[in-house]
Order: structure tokens, then C-alpha cells, then sequence
């Protein structure tokens, strides 16, 4: 699904308009994104899941074209874990 199919979907259920859903649905992306930023970034939304923002370690890697091994930097990295609800639906 694509976000304007997201975006149809939300203004249908909801009976509002394409461009009030597509507003609703950047905020909730907006926010979501303030609130992974922060040091112990987490938003858990109950029955659908958790996002957690992860620290990855350096590490060492392999160019898979020349075969030589390069250093991949540490780095943020954000999870998902599905909800009971969610987990139950699929």
C-alpha cells in the first residue's frame, strides 16, 4: 500500500477529506519521528506495536563486487515490533 492509497483509505473510513487525512497522517509521521529522536527514543502504540530507536555497532563489511573489506559506521536504527492485535489480524 502505497502512502495516497493510505491516505484514500483514512479519508474514506474516517469521512474527511483527502488533504485533512493527508495532513492527519504527516503529523502522525512528524511526531513519531520528533519522538524516536530523543535519547531513549520509543512510541508504543498498544494492540498495533512499537517503534525503538537502536544503536548499531561498527562493524567490519565486505564489498560484495571487489571483495575487499571496509568499515561500516555505528548508527541509529529504528525497529518495529508487532503488537498482539496486529500479530493476531496477520
Amino acid at each position: 500500500m502505497t502512502k495516497a492509497e493510505l491516505i484514500e483509505k483514512m479519508a474514506k473510513d474516517a469521512k474527511i477529506s483527502k488533504v485533512a487525512a493527508s495532513t492527519v497522517l504527516d503529523s502522525f509521521m512528524a511526531n513519531v519521528t520528533k519522538a524516536l529522536k530523543k535519547k531513549d527514543g520509543k512510541v508504543t502504540l498498544v494492540g498495533f506495536g512499537t517503534f525503538v530507536k537502536t544503536r548499531q555497532k561498527a562493524r567490519k563489511g565486505r564489498n560484495p563486487q571487489t571483495g575487499e573489506p571496509i568499515k561500516i559506521k555505528a548508527r541509529n536504527v529504528v525497529k518495529f515490533k508487532a503488537g498482539k492485535k496486529l500479530k493476531d489480524a496477520i
